[in-house]
């Protein structure tokens, strides 16, 4: 077996590979942003490889990888699936495998607390691989923060060679980190840029999305050809900001965006439907009510009549989103927005309603990739050049195997 060092040019999607003395963990915000904040919940979303993939050209027909997971374990919730390692074999799906053990880190929400306890590396194997030349991609569990170890193959690897394709830079929240999607491909950023054919960087933040200027700063500095931010649940329900506040932060946010990309084009998408906080502001809080029954649910602490003291909803932030960047389009022509409700609406709650009344499940994942797909990469959405120019070399991931 060859052993291949763990290097930046075998991996997609992150932005910066910090040295461990296991080896190398992959993070979604470089080093200097991650200085700027000191909040554990980001901390952890940043180290979950959303998105991230190895990118392998090689003739092995056995790719091993140890890694050291951490599984996250809530006080009083049922114990959450292990990350799911998902293979493509030059874009097709190939196999998909979990790394059971590792390090765990318990987290009890109602303390406000997190302990980590370390475990030891594990081993991830593919086998069967057709013996040919191919470009092989692991994609790494997006909900698991992940230490790379080591990789070994039956044959030689390189780096994937540069396809000519376009980079979509994408940040959200959660609900863009995966969240109760069932596997890294099946993350709605990760099926619209396969069915884009392009390739996806994806800084969605478990909690995260709350128009941090490191953010914007680092996005700022990432190579991008198309880019997209999906703005408002977090800040609604982490009740962080009033509406005198936030109007400025995201014109903040976008000046900084064009510091580094001044003519790409550049999406806005406001929060798909969520009813508990249509109208209601935040805080949000778990509901530990169901607990007993297997099931942990969220509810909005705030009152509906705080909104005229500019307290935020749901709707407020639409209407301010849509506001903002109708009146910036008319200097900035590449500047576009997408009302979230066209990914998930008051229908498809009727049909799939959110679980924890937060996060859609793995259908709805698959369900707004394709609509974000068609929308914004189709012949009339913002992002159509690049949906037509990579639409013949698209790969065929569908989140399921």
């Amino acid at each position: 077996m060859h052993t291949t060092p763990l290097t930046g040019d075998l991996l997609r999607g992150a932005l910066d590979l910090e040295r461990t003395a296991h080896g190398v963990l992959p993070h979604r915000l470089p080093a200097r942003a991650r200085a700027q904040c000191s909040d554990p919940q980001l901390a952890m979303a940043v180290s979950q490889p959303s998105g991230v993939r190895l990118a392998l050209r090689t003739r092995a027909t056995v790719v091993e990888l140890d890694t050291l997971p951490t599984k996250r374990v809530y006080v009083g919730a049922p114990p959450r699936p292990d990350g799911v390692y998902d293979l493509l074999v030059d874009g097709e799906p190939s196999g998909r495998a979990v790394a059971a053990g590792g390090s765990t880190l318990t987290v009890d929400m109602s303390a406000g607390t997190m302990e980590h306890t370390p475990g030891e590396p594990v081993t991830v194997r593919f086998a069967g691989l057709p013996d040919r030349v191919k470009d092989v991609e692991i994609w790494l569990p997006h909900n698991e923060t992940t230490e790379l170890v080591a990789l070994r193959t039956d044959a030689p690897v390189e780096p994937v060679p540069d396809r000519g394709r376009k980079v979509w830079l994408h940040h959200g929240s959660s609900i863009s980190h995966g969240s109760d999607a069932a596997t890294p491909t099946g993350t709605w950023p990760a099926r619209a840029a396969a069915l884009a054919g392009v390739d996806l960087v994806n800084l969605g933040f478990g909690g995260g999305a709350l128009l941090d200027p490191f953010t914007a700063r680092a996005m700022r500095d990432t190579p991008a050809d198309l880019i997209s931010v999906k703005l408002g649940i977090n800040v609604v329900n982490a009740d962080l900001m009033r509406l005198r506040a936030f109007g400025p932060a995201v014109h903040g946010f976008l000046d900084t965006l064009r510091e580094g990309h001044p003519t790409a084009p550049l999406l806005v998408v406001s929060p798909i439907l969520c009813p508990i906080h249509e109208d209601t502001p935040g805080p949000c809080a778990p509901d530990f009510s169901g607990l007993d029954e297997g099931r942990l649910r969220f509810k909005a602490m705030g009152d509906p009549a705080e909104r005229a003291s500019g307290k935020l909803t749901l709707n407020v932030i639409r209407e301010e989103l849509a506001r903002i960047v109708g009146e910036r389009a008319e200097q900035d022509p590449n500047l576009h927005h997408l009302d979230g409700r066209e990914l998930y609406g008051e229908s498809d709650f009727a049909e799939l309603p959110l679980p924890d009344a937060l996060h859609p499940d793995a259908a709805t994942h698959l369900r707004m990739g394709e609509r974000f797909a068609a929308a914004v990469f189709g012949t009339e959405g913002p992002f159509a050049a690049a949906g037509a120019e990579s639409a013949a070399d698209s790969p065929g991931t569908d989140g399921s195997s």
